[in-house]
């Protein structure tokens, strides 16, 4: 029977008005709003994006290659797009004041070059992989609403859309077939310092494009799918590294591209 007593609505008032600053971040939700299950935890992530605006992009990742994976979608006052990808460029700049938490990630980004929208059948890797227009380099914030770093359940992390503060797309190559994930590596760069350095791949949740294809036939069907011109970032190649305000990232991967971040 579907559970009528769990109101998402109200959890995602909560959540967004932590956001906007109209009331104080809580530890968690209370524990009548507090979601027992990843459905639970999807339909108040649902209820903040769509109050937040367009969906400009996905973030999705997994524990292991194994693993279920889990999304967010990213609204467009989240994104920051470099306008001249195959070209140097200064890096974004984002006030940290923005923010409760500075934690950095590198990550690959894809760019959605056709619509997939639901369909009752699946998308296969060939479709999904055709779909793709680009890979880049990017940059993760993860954030919170709540009062306190991870210190809430693995539900109340992913109604709040997983975590997620903006994400900085960099340089990369519109070869997609070209690219490697398993075999990249990266550098994450705070300041003048490496911070994480894999020769090879750094993400738990392996093959991203197993992530893409969940995504398509499953994970953004509450929202109308996937659209041409969204991005979708496949999960942490580094773990999160906290920062502080007046730190320059960069995002390396070797022989693709890179994202540069600066909070003021």
């Amino acid at each position: 029977m579907p559970d009528t007593a769990f109101d998402p609505q109200t959890s995602a008032a909560v959540l967004t008005m932590a956001r906007q600053g109209r009331t104080p971040r809580p530890f968690d939700l209370p524990t009548a709003l507090r979601p027992q299950n990843a459905a639970q935890a999807y339909a108040v992530q649902d209820t903040v994006v769509r109050e937040r605006g367009e969906v400009a992009g996905w973030k999705v990742g997994a524990a292991s290659p194994d693993a279920l994976p889990a999304r967010a979608a990213l609204t467009r006052d989240s994104v920051w797009v470099a306008q001249t990808p195959h070209a140097g460029e200064a890096a974004m700049h984002l006030p940290a004041a923005g923010f409760a938490v500075l934690g950095v990630e590198a990550e690959l980004v894809y760019e959605l070059g056709t619509d997939l929208p639901p369909r009752e059948v699946p998308y296969n890797a060939a479709e999904v992989r055709a779909a793709l227009v680009s890979v880049r380099a990017a940059i993760e914030v993860c954030d919170t609403r709540f009062a306190a770093w991870a210190r809430q359940g693995e539900w109340s992390r992913l109604a709040d859309q997983a975590c997620h503060g903006a994400l900085v797309v960099g340089t990369g190559t519109a070869d997609v077939a070209a690219v490697q994930p398993l075999a990249q590596g990266v550098d994450l760069w705070v300041n003048d310092s490496v911070a994480v350095q894999h020769t090879r791949w750094g993400n738990p949740a392996g093959d991203p494009l197993r992530l893409l294809a969940w995504l398509a036939n499953e994970g953004a069907h509450s929202l109308g799918g996937l659209r041409a011109g969204q991005w979708v970032t496949t999960g942490s190649c580094t773990g999160t590294v906290l920062v502080a305000p007046g730190t320059r990232v960069v995002a390396d991967f070797p022989g693709l591209g890179r994202a540069e971040l600066v909070f003021d």
